[in-house]
């Protein structure tokens, strides 16, 4: 599933409301935190100069829903 996502954010890339709503959806699925760790990493070398603070908004919001369990 992880793999359909990245290719879904890399075809909505080009619009930033998109790119940030599909992000959102696939962190809600997500519940590893490893997998949370290197699912972010891969945006940040993807998508890091387009959308820092996109992406740092959407993994800020994931880490505090992760530590609220």
């Amino acid at each position: 599933m992880l793999e359909l996502t990245k290719k879904v954010l890399k075809k909505v890339s080009f619009d930033a409301f998109l790119f940030q709503k599909e992000l959102y959806k696939a962190l809600k699925w997500i519940t590893d935190a490893e997998e949370v760790k290197k699912f972010r990493e891969w945006c940040i070398v993807e998508f890091g100069a387009t959308y820092p603070v996109i992406i740092k908004k959407a993994f800020d919001s994931k880490k505090l829903a992760l530590e609220k369990r």
